[in-house]
């Protein structure tokens, strides 16, 4: 091409009206309404569809049926927004509970084997901090296909996009966003791993759907492939990312391993203890006690063992007592708990309780986006602006839903409802019927030299000596209780690390497969979700959610620590000179009556 760089006129090209990074929940749900409809879609994924990390959620998806206990979406709405701590906004909150049954049953009409009662009825289960009639006791909403509902959902996902002939695209790893001199996006680099090869993938429209970035900390529930990428790649194309400094802590991993056990254990009536024996969490919230929401377990559990009361040796942990259920139940509601028990503590859990401590688990913050999934940022005086051609669903995106802190089975129902409402946007586009934007001169130049460096290193540090210690550091300077000090070191050493990840050195040089050349790569992407994680944190100057930092405790002006004259807002961090910007929590639903901020009790 006449005028391209020599060094882009050798990447293959491909054309197609729609690129989905990311074979999820949430991307395979986007993919599913786009194939329908006759598109062309290529779907990007690290590894197998059915091995996304969405096949690891157990517990259940929220939507409120009514059909074990009295329910209706209101009651969800005012739930998530109390579980947000205020920060999430009502409006996409809204859009989500009203459309939960709705997905929940055409995803039963797909073939998603849900657990039944007796009236045939999909099955749902009690879950932290799901209330009925406005908080007053616990209410029965997480659709459950046992304890696999995740694992249910993505094979019943695939198999209805095999049906549509949806085409994947399997172990390739995108690298970067390609956006022309409108800044509007026009398709993204790939590595082929089979190969070796950069290819670029020209889209008039791209999706990102690449998960969460759980891979930042050294105890974590999160797959090995959740490294960040899509946020990675939004960040080093100038989008910032919002809300980084909120990552939740889910109460009951396995001590040592950090293996999730659902919280459908509690909703099936598991109980935390103390090394007393103490049910705790009854003094800590007397009407939900162990179903009180997962910041607040997982804070209480950690004042349990800072207090002296953990369990064994080190008093380091507490215990899961599911004993009392009987073992049919176990067998019958939470039969993969029962197999980690066994597998990862050595523990039969019908018969003695399964040591747990809170690990990290999933991102509350993300690509901003809009309820459509088109990605926004601040333009002109608009904070909500739309950037051409890109969407993002699934976790690694924030339509702030979420908040300061996510209620437990809100994750499938994100990627249900924002993968189905992504893609419906995108057929309402017409997109069959415009034509391809012209891709830039330099598309594939940053990743041939982001690939190039590596090649021509000839000395540097070794890809996971960098990661690991990305862990380390966030693990040590933005765990479960945070302190103004370790977070403002935890900034200082991140940027350290992040002057090493510009020397790290590949030792194998080969293309087939080469899984130190992908490694090396992610760690790019790791350093930017760190970095964006660390100075949000660092900046928010209060408590809220799962940001809890010591310095700014409970007061009676700032109750919880809370403050929202100064920080009921949204952080937006860009990567390039690492700054923040704000913008408002939307606080007016699109019909319901708004819920003002108030202390969280339960």
């Amino acid at each position: 091409m006449q005028g391209q760089p020599a060094v882009s006129s050798t990447v293959s090209k491909r054309r197609f009206d729609v690129v989905i990074v990311g074979a999820g929940g949430s991307g395979m749900r986007a993919s599913l309404q786009l194939a329908r409809a006759g598109l062309s879609v290529a779907v990007l994924s690290k590894v197998f569809p059915t091995r996304s990390h969405t096949v690891a959620a157990q517990g259940g998806i929220g939507a409120s049926l009514g059909n074990m206990s009295e329910d209706n979406w209101h009651y969800h709405f005012y739930d998530t927004v109390k579980g947000s701590d205020w920060l999430g906004d009502q409006d996409a909150i809204e859009f989500m509970c009203r459309e939960a049954p709705k997905v929940v049953y055409e995803l039963e009409h797909f073939g998603m084997p849900f657990d039944r009662n007796p009236d045939g009825t999909i099955y749902q289960r009690p879950f932290g901090g799901h209330t009925a009639n406005y908080g007053e006791k616990p209410v029965q909403r997480a659709c459950a296909a046992a304890d696999r509902t995740g694992h249910a959902m993505l094979h019943t996902l695939y198999q209805q996009n095999v049906k549509a002939r949806t085409n994947f695209f399997v172990e390739w790893m995108a690298l970067d966003l390609i956006r022309d001199a409108e800044g509007s996006v026009v398709g993204v680099t790939a590595l082929e791993m089979e190969t070796g090869e950069l290819h670029v993938l020209q889209a008039k429209t791209v999706l990102l759907a690449t998960g969460g970035a759980g891979r930042i900390f050294a105890a974590s529930t999160n797959a090995f492939i959740n490294t960040g990428d899509g946020l990675g790649m939004a960040a080093r194309a100038g989008i910032p990312l919002e809300d980084m400094e909120f990552w939740q802590f889910h109460p009951t991993g396995v001590a040592g391993a950090g293996v999730l056990l659902t919280e459908g254990c509690r909703g099936e009536g598991a109980i935390l203890r103390n090394s007393n024996g103490e049910r705790f969490m009854e003094r800590y919230a007397p009407t939900l006690k162990d179903l009180a929401p997962r910041d607040f377990v997982s804070r209480c559990m950690d004042q349990e063992i800072k207090e002296g009361r953990g369990c064994g040796p080190n008093k380091d942990y507490i215990v899961l007592d599911m004993t009392h259920l009987g073992a049919e139940t176990i067998m019958k509601r939470l039969p993969s708990v029962f197999e980690i028990g066994h597998n990862f503590a050595n523990v039969d859990i019908t018969r003695e309780p399964i040591p747990v401590v809170p690990t990290i688990h999933y991102q509350m913050g993300g690509i901003p986006t809009n309820i459509h999934g088109q990605v926004v940022a601040p333009k002109d005086g608009d904070p909500n602006a739309v950037i051409g051609g890109l969407y993002a669903v699934g976790e690694c995106s924030c339509v702030s839903v979420h908040g300061a802190n996510r209620l437990g089975t809100n994750s499938l129902l994100d990627l249900l409802v924002f993968g189905k409402a992504a893609g419906d946007h995108i057929v309402a586009s017409n997109l069959k019927a415009e034509p391809h934007k012209a891709l830039p001169a330099n598309a594939a130049d940053a990743s041939l030299a982001r690939m190039a460096r590596l090649d021509a290193s000839t000395g540097g540090e070794y890809a996971q000596d960098v990661a690991n210690d990305i862990r380390k550091a966030m693990q040590m300077h933005a765990g479960v209780f945070r302190t103004q000090a370790l977070l403002d070191e935890g900034v200082v050493k991140i940027r350290e690390i992040a002057e090493r990840v510009k020397s790290i050195h590949l030792g194998d040089k080969s293309k087939v497969f080469n899984t130190a050349r992908v490694e090396a790569l992610e760690v790019d992407n790791l350093i930017e979700c760190a970095m964006a994680t660390i100075v949000s944190a660092a900046a928010r100057r209060e408590s809220r959610g799962a940001h809890t930092v010591d310095d700014y405790a409970d007061t009676p002006e700032h109750p919880n620590g809370r403050n929202d004259e100064e920080w009921l807002k949204h952080t937006l961090y860009y990567s390039q000179g690492q700054r923040l910007e704000y913008k408002p929590v939307q606080l007016k639903p699109l019909t319901a009556e708004s819920i003002p901020p108030k202390v969280r009790t339960f």
